[in-house]
């Protein structure tokens, strides 16, 4: 597969669902999969945060997702050799040290072709107001 080969929309929305529950599951070895070693994320208070530092917290507990699922549908737009997605998602999340989060957000996310796999690289969520 080559950046430039057609990409039906339908394995994009698939990659992101299966993002989405390999984060609220704990599956790392898909998170990893499905995350470039240099994914990037803006949470919705605006802090960047690495890959690296996202995946660590989810594994160690620090970061444990309730929910996180499309609560519409996933919009696709391929942008020659990679592809973005967005979807209002319905998020519950919980903290270390007993906090937690709850809402609608607008979730974008930016695919890239890496070593023959389809990988996030960057992910934004802005919070919906209620």
């Amino acid at each position: 597969m080559t950046p430039d080969s057609p990409v039906p929309d339908a394995q994009f929305r698939d990659l992101e669902r299966a993002r989405l529950r390999s984060l609220v599951e704990g599956d790392l070895v898909t998170a990893r999969t499905l995350h470039a070693t240099d994914y990037q994320l803006v949470t919705p208070g605006g802090r960047s945060v690495s890959g690296t530092e996202y995946l660590r917290d989810i594994e160690s507990g620090a970061l444990r997702y309730e929910a996180f699922e499309p609560a519409s549908e996933i919009a696709v737009v391929q942008l020659g050799g990679g592809a973005a997605v967005r979807y209002e998602a319905r998020i519950v999340v919980h903290f270390d040290g007993g906090g937690s989060d709850r809402g609608r957000f607008w979730h974008t996310d930016l695919y890239r072709l890496r070593d023959g796999t389809w990988q996030a690289v960057w992910s934004q969520a802005t919070r919906i107001p209620e």
